[in-house]
């Protein structure tokens, strides 16, 4: 039964955090994880956020800034990043949808995966600068809950686009219109709880960024990988990180 454990299932994929033996290795737990995404990021959130106290609290605002957002990418062992960086080769390849496709299968990073990474990690750097400990812990815990919700999101408004499967597919077949909107009430929730109104906004903009982003997607693509559900995660945490720094 814990083998094929879907929460932890969860964990083991989003995270670099262990899980004691073979507890969440199955199939099976894979395959009915998407759901507990938006919980795993509000315990990388709430994790993140302890300790964001702590380093604001022992470090001037640039120093804490930088250990923050490398924290936040140790999380996933930058998984998410490397689907942006994937993304962004491809995306801005100027080239027909099988080659985009291809250059993103590419573990190579190319000029264009090097700029928006870099971009993303110095504007989630330079907005956290702006923001006191208790305003950074606020964005410290919505953003996992933003990045792990709003893939769920993704999942069930565009259609998987590789024919030879992926590890993604495994998501797709539990990613319905419900458990969509499972993870949008819990990203609200966890916003409004955290941060009040500014909470909730900047959870709304985090959605709009990436229903953007999807609308972008499934023009370019026709649809979404397993890269651009990396890319998203990375994007909505961005949003959440830009939002706080505008409101406060």
């Amino acid at each position: 039964m814990f083998k094929e454990n879907p929460f932890f299932a969860a964990i083991r994929f989003l995270t670099i955090f262990p899980v004691p033996g073979k507890i969440g290795i199955g199939e099976k737990g894979l395959l009915n994880a998407a759901p507990y995404f938006p919980l795993v990021g509000v315990l990388l959130g709430l994790l993140a956020f302890g300790l964001g106290q702590f380093f604001c609290s022992f470090f001037d605002p640039f120093l804490a800034s930088v250990i923050l957002v490398f924290m936040l990418v140790l999380f996933s062992g930058g998984l998410h990043l490397d689907g942006l960086a994937d993304t962004a080769d491809g995306f801005f390849s100027s080239r027909p949808r099988a080659e985009i496709l291809e250059i993103m299968r590419d573990s190579r990073i190319g000029v264009m995966g090097v700029f928006w990474v870099v971009a993303v990690l110095l504007l989630k750097i330079a907005a956290f600068s702006g923001m006191s400990g208790k305003e950074a812990g606020f964005a410290l815990f919505l953003m996992p809950v933003a990045g792990r919700s709003l893939m769920i999101v993704v999942m069930a408004i565009l259609p998987y686009v590789r024919e030879e499967g992926g590890l993604a597919t495994l998501f797709y077949k539990q990613a319905t219109g419900w458990k969509a909107l499972w993870a949008i009430c819990v990203l609200a929730l966890a916003g409004w709880f955290f941060a009040g109104v500014v909470g909730l906004a900047a959870a709304g903009s985090s959605l709009f960024f990436v229903l953007l982003f999807a609308w972008y997607c499934k023009n370019k693509i026709g649809g979404a990988t397993g890269d651009t559900l990396g890319a998203s995660c990375e994007l909505a945490e961005m949003a959440v990180a830009l939002s706080f720094a505008i409101s406060f």
